[in-house]
C-alpha cells in the first residue's frame, strides 16, 4: 500500500468506472457503425471490382477489432511507468563512495549459551 504526504492530484486520477464503460461502447459503436457502411458499400457500388472485397474484409474484421478496443480500458492505453527512484531519499555519501551511516552487528551471544553448556571443558 503507498502512502504519500502529498495529496494526490486531481488531474492524476483515473477515470471514473462508468465515465470509462461509456467511452468504451461509444467506440464499439463507432467501429460497428463504420462496419455496417462497410456492408452497404459492398452492395450498393457498382461495377464490383478490387474494393468490393476490401469492403468486405473490413465487414469481416472489424467486429474483432471493435471488441478489443471496447475492452482495453482506459488503464491499459496509459501505460505509465513508475520511477521509484525519485520517491526513495538518498543517502548522504562521504568522498569515498560509502554510506556516512554504518550499520555493525557484534555477535558475541552464541546459542549453546541460551542451552546452559559451555561446551567441552
Amino acid at each position: 500500500m503507498k502512502s504519500s504526504s502529498r495529496a494526490q492530484s486531481a488531474t492524476s486520477l483515473p477515470r471514473a468506472p462508468r465515465d470509462d464503460a461509456e467511452a468504451r461502447s461509444t467506440r464499439y459503436l463507432v467501429t460497428m457503425a463504420v462496419r455496417i457502411a462497410c456492408f452497404i458499400l459492398m452492395v450498393v457500388i457498382t461495377p464490383y471490382g478490387w474494393y468490393t472485397w476490401v469492403f468486405g474484409a473490413a465487414a469481416i474484421v472489424l467486429p474483432y477489432i471493435a471488441v478489443v478496443l471496447a475492452n482495453v480500458g482506459q488503464e491499459a492505453r496509459r501505460n505509465r511507468r513508475e520511477d521509484p527512484e525519485p520517491a526513495l531519499p538518498a543517502l548522504p555519501q562521504t568522498p569515498l563512495g560509502h554510506p556516512t551511516e554504518v550499520i555493525r552487528i557484534d555477535e558475541t551471544h552464541s546459542i549453546e549459551d541460551d542451552r546452559g553448556t559451555d561446551g567441552p571443558a
